[in-house]
C-alpha cells in the first residue's frame, strides 16, 4: 500500500468546516475557512501561495465550470419561476386542489411524500420543486419548515437513485461499468445496468429512508430536535421567513386570486422538457459513441428510449427545461391572469434574488469537495487505504456502508463518493470472492450487498452533512435555517441507518436473504418511534416551545 501523501491531514478541510457549520451557523464563513484551509494544506503551509491558489485555482475554476454553471442558473430559473408562480396566485390555487388531499399534519406530511415520489426524474428539481411549492400547504397545516425540508431532502436523492429512469442512471451504472472494468483479473463481462438492478434490494439504507417519512407521519412521533420544530409551528404557526437565514423566494408583492393550474402548468411543463431534451441528448450522445467503436451501419441502430434517458446531458436539460418553465409561467400569468407584465418580472427577479445564497454555498461546497478528490486531498483514497485488508467477507458491506457515508458527509457529495469508492470497493469484494472459492459470480449476494452499500451509504452521509449541495437546496427551497435542517434531520437518518445495518449489511453479510427485511426493519423502526418518539401538542403555547427549545 502506497503511503498517502496527506494522511490525516487529508480530514482536516472537510472537518473543519463541518464542525465550524454546526457551532457557528455560519455556513458561508464555515465552507469558506474549510476551502482556504485546504489550500493551505495543498500549498504546503505556503501562506502566500495559498492565498493565489484558493482564488484562482479552486474559487474561480469552480465558478466557471460549465456543469456547474448550468446548476447556477437552473437554479435561478427555477426560482424566478416560484415567484411568478407566487405573485400570480398559483400557490394559493395549488393549496386549495391539495387541500381535500392534506386534512391534516399526517395527510400532509404523506401527500408531500407521495409527490415526492412521483419527480422522480432528478434531485435537483424534486427538492426546488416541491420545497417551494409546499410551503404555503405546510404552513396552513402548521407544519415546520424543518419537517417539510426533510420530507423533501428524505425523498429526492433516494428515489432519483432508485428510479431507473432518472438523471442519477447514467451516473451510478458508469460507476459501476468502471469498477469491473478496473480488476485486475482476465476479461470480466459484466451488464452494468443488469448489476445496478439487481442492487435495488441492497440498497437498504435508501429503501428504509423512503418507508420512514410516511411511517413519522402516521404515528405522529417525532425525535431530536424536530420535536421542538414541530411543537414550535403547532403553537405559533408559520415562521417569520425574514427572520429565517437563506429562506426560499418570496414575492414582495401582493398576490393575485389565481387557479391550481398557474402552478401545476409550468412544472409540467419543466417535467416534460427536461424529459424529452434527455431522450434526444442521450440518443445522440449514444449514437457518438456508438460510431467510434463499431461500423456505420451498426451506429445507425436506434437505442431504445430508456437507454437515451440514462445517456442524457442532465445538466443542459434541467438548465432548459426550467428555461421553458419560466416562460410557460410568465405567459400563463400574463394571459391566464392578466397580470401587469412589470408585476410579473418583478416577481421573477425577486425569486432569482432569494436563491443567491443558496448558490454561494453550493459554489463553496463544490470548491470543499474538490479539494477533496483524489487528484487533491485525496481524502476517499486515504480513508480507502485503511479500510483495505482489515475486514472479513461477511463484515464487507457494513464496512463498506460505514465508510461510504463518512466519505459522504466528509465531502458533501453522493456522486463523487460513489464514483471514488465503486472501483476500490468492488476490488476489494472481487479478491475476497476469489480467495474464497476462485471464479466469483458477478452476481453474487455479497459482491451485490456491497456495491449496493456503496450507493446508499453515499446518501445517508449526503444526508447528514450540511456541505452537501441537495441539503442546501431542500433547506433553502423549504424556507428553513440549513443548520437547523441538519439538525432536525440527523436523528432520522441516523434511524435509518441503524436499521439498514442492524436489519440489512450485517444479516446478508452473514447470507441471509434481503427479501426477508422489509418487514424487520419497519417493524424495528416503528417500535423505536413508539418508545423514544414524542406526540406533538397542538395545544402548546408559543412560551412552551420557546422554553423547550432554550432548555
Amino acid at each position: 500500500m502506497h503511503e498517502h501523501p496527506y494522511g490525516l491531514l487529508s480530514l482536516l478541510p472537510p472537518v473543519a468546516a463541518i464542525l465550524l457549520a454546526i457551532t457557528t451557523r455560519r455556513v458561508v464563513f464555515s465552507l469558506a475557512s474549510g476551502v482556504f484551509l485546504g489550500a493551505w494544506i495543498l500549498a504546503d503551509g505556503n501562506l502566500w501561495r495559498a492565498i493565489p491558489s484558493v482564488l484562482e485555482d479552486h474559487l474561480w475554476t469552480n465558478l466557471i465550470d460549465p456543469a456547474h454553471l448550468r446548476v447556477f442558473a437552473f437554479t435561478a430559473l427555477m426560482g424566478a419561476m416560484v415567484g411568478v408562480i407566487h405573485r400570480s396566485g398559483g400557490m394559493l390555487g395549488l393549496v386549495g386542489l391539495l387541500s381535500p388531499l392534506a386534512r391534516g399534519r399526517r395527510s400532509g406530511q404523506c401527500t408531500a411524500w407521495l409527490l415526492g415520489m412521483v419527480v422522480f426524474f432528478d434531485d435537483y428539481a424534486n427538492t426546488l420543486l416541491l420545497g417551494t411549492t409546499l410551503r404555503p400547504l405546510a404552513d396552513r397545516l402548521k407544519i415546520s419548515r424543518e419537517k417539510l425540508a426533510y420530507v423533501v431532502d428524505s425523498t429526492a436523492a433516494p428515489v432519483a437513485g432508485l428510479a431507473l429512469i432518472s438523471t442519477w442512471v447514467a451516473g451510478e451504472i458508469g460507476f459501476i461499468r468502471a469498477g469491473f472494468a478496473g480488476l485486475e483479473s482476465e476479461a470480466v463481462q459484466v451488464d452494468a445496468f443488469r448489476v445496478f438492478v439487481a442492487t435495488i434490494p441492497y440498497r437498504f439504507y435508501v429503501l428504509w429512508c423512503l418507508m420512514l417519512v410516511p411511517l413519522v407521519a402516521l404515528l405522529g412521533r417525532e425525535i431530536g430536535p424536530m420535536w421542538h420544530a414541530e411543537q414550535r409551528a403547532a403553537a405559533s404557526g408559520p415562521p417569520d421567513v425574514e427572520s429565517i437565514p437563506n429562506a426560499g423566494p418570496r414575492s414582495s408583492t401582493t398576490q393575485a386570486s389565481g387557479g391550481w393550474d398557474q402552478a401545476v402548468l409550468p412544472v409540467l411543463v419543466v417535467i416534460a422538457v427536461t424529459g424529452m431534451l434527455l431522450i434526444t441528448t442521450g440518443r445522440q450522445a449514444l449514437r457518438d459513441e456508438a460510431s467510434e467503436v463499431t461500423s456505420d451501419v451498426l451506429a445507425s441502430a436506434e437505442p431504445t428510449w430508456m437507454d437515451s434517458f440514462a445517456a442524457g446531458d442532465s445538466y443542459l436539460a434541467l438548465l432548459y427545461g426550467s428555461l421553458a418553465g419560466l416562460i410557460a409561467a410568465l405567459l400563463w400569468g400574463r394571459f391566464r391572469s392578466a397580470m401587469p407584465a412589470d408585476d410579473l418580472r418583478i416577481a421573477g427577479l425577486y425569486g432569482a434574488r432569494q436563491m443567491l445564497p443558496a448558490l454561494v454555498i453550493l459554489w463553496l461546497a463544490w470548491t470543499l469537495s474538490g479539494m477533496t478528490d483524489q487528484d487533491e486531498l485525496g481524502t476517499a483514497i486515504y480513508l480507502g487505504q485503511i479500510l483495505e485488508g482489515r475486514i472479513t467477507a461477511p463484515w464487507l458491506p457494513t464496512t463498506v456502508f460505514l465508510l461510504a457515508s463518512l466519505v459522504a458527509f466528509a465531502t458533501g457529495t453522493s456522486w463523487g463518493t460513489m464514483g471514488i469508492l465503486m472501483p476500490l470497493v468492488i476490488r476489494i469484494a472481487w479478491q475476497m470472492l476469489e480467495a474464497e472459492g476462485g471464479s466469483v459470480d458477478p452476481y453474487d449476494p455479497l459482491l451485490l450487498a456491497t456495491i449496493g452499500s456503496v450507493l446508499a451509504g453515499a446518501i445517508f452521509g449526503d444526508h447528514c452533512s450540511p456541505l452537501s449541495d441537495t441539503t442546501i437546496l431542500s433547506s433553502h427551497a423549504s424556507g428553513c435555517d440549513h443548520v437547523q435542517h441538519v439538525r432536525t434531520q440527523a436523528p432520522y437518518a441516523l434511524l435509518g441507518a441503524g436499521a439498514a445495518i442492524l436489519f440489512g449489511t450485517l444479516p446478508v453479510g452473514y447470507g441471509l436473504s434481503p427479501w426477508l427485511m422489509p418487514p424487520l426493519a419497519f417493524a424495528a423502526m416503528a417500535v423505536f418511534l413508539m418508545v423514544f418518539g414524542k406526540r406533538v401538542d397542538s395545544h402548546a403555547t408559543a412560551e412552551t416551545c420557546q422554553s423547550n427549545d432554550l432548555g
